[in-house]
């Protein structure tokens, strides 16, 4: 009997139909004070990771710990270590070993630690440990995350509501687009390590980014509330659309306009404010794929509002979440050139 398609079958298709212009050289990108600031922004991560291997909000102290330290985590990866290699190789160890202690065998949910509303923390956890995973070479620790990982799948599948979408608890009662942008970047990351992910799954929850879509180009916080758009969320679905071997069409390029109308490369406070960091998480990654002059010129425009906001310590405080949410969103986009996830490549 033959079984169902998964994503990764879908991922293998879409990627031979992949036509984006790629990133382009990075080395007028990465000037010498860009490799400083994130030389001084890996340090202060180093130097707030708890011994437990985690992150809080503000490093070593705050909240959300399973969302923190995948994202800390994430921007060790990107800074080109691994579980094994790499100069900081035992604080990303540290990290997935917090994560993994995180993973609940019975339900698959990682993310108990963060309170009464986990799923953030969960897709960001599997996002990590799935690139975590990708690279792992230790038969031991690449089953264990394997593990934890086919679990979280499960979880993921059995929260998603008869809508398409995921909410922050993972019972299937609601749904909000974050969550669901969230999940479909941690699941695609998933598909790209070799695990199965249901194509139905990923299916339906493609169609509740669409119904999100309206027709200012902007995708509504729940497809429910129309007029509720919002240009953080617009960004992340150009990225779920990206995942999706979605890489053109009026959607995309909709959503695409009016995130770039409605999101500027520069804030008047530090923090940047509202969703600044969260949005130039996503829409970096997009700015990234599409590449050429337009990637240059984002990049560039927000790269020198980053280094300039730096704090003396080396961190960045991120849209009023804390510091090691801003530091790590700060080095997930400034090492992009690096191309050193897999999940951001172009």
């Amino acid at each position: 009997m033959p079984t169902a398609p998964t994503y990764r079958a879908l991922l293998m298709l879409t990627l031979l139909v992949c036509t984006a212009a790629p990133a382009g050289a990075s080395d007028d990108l990465l000037t010498p004070a860009t490799q400083q600031a994130i030389d001084r922004g890996i340090a202060y991560l180093l130097e707030t990771q708890n011994p437990n291997g985690s992150w809080l909000s503000d490093g070593s102290t705050g909240r959300f710990p399973v969302a923190m330290t995948a994202l800390g985590g994430l921007a060790l990866l990107a800074h080109g270590n691994t579980c094994y290699s790499g100069p900081h190789a035992g604080s990303v160890r540290r990290a997935v070993e917090y994560l993994l202690r995180q993973s609940d065998p019975q339900t698959g949910l990682i993310g108990d630690a963060e309170g009464v509303r986990p799923m953030f923390g969960h897709s960001y956890a599997m996002l990590f440990l799935a690139e975590a995973y990708g690279s792992e070479g230790e038969p031991v620790l690449r089953e264990r995350l394997r593990g934890a990982l086919l679990d979280a799948v499960r979880l993921t599948a059995g929260a998603q509501t008869e809508e398409g979408g995921w909410y922050y608890t993972p019972e299937p009662t609601d749904h909000e687009g974050a969550v669901t942008m969230t999940q479909l970047q941690g699941l695609r990351s998933c598909a790209n390590a070799g695990l199965p992910v249901p194509a139905e799954m990923v299916e339906r929850a493609m169609e509740y980014v669409r119904l999100s879509a309206q027709p200012s180009g902007g995708v509504a916080y729940k497809i429910d509330q129309p007029h509720d758009t919002r240009a953080p969320l617009s960004a992340a679905a150009v990225v779920t659309m990206y995942a999706a071997g979605i890489y053109e069409g009026e959607m995309v390029e909709g959503a695409l306009r009016y995130a770039l109308r409605n999101i500027p490369t520069s804030a008047p406070v530090a923090t940047g404010g509202g969703n600044f960091f969260y949005a130039h998480l996503y829409l970096s990654q997009v700015m990234h794929f599409r590449g050429s002059e337009p990637w240059h010129r984002y990049y560039s425009e927000l790269r020198d509002w980053l280094l300039s906001v730096q704090q003396p310590d080396g961190s960045w405080q991120g849209d009023y979440i804390g510091t090691t949410y801003g530091t790590a969103v700060a080095l997930i986009v400034l090492q992009l050139p690096h191309n050193n996830l897999p999940i951001l490549q172009p």
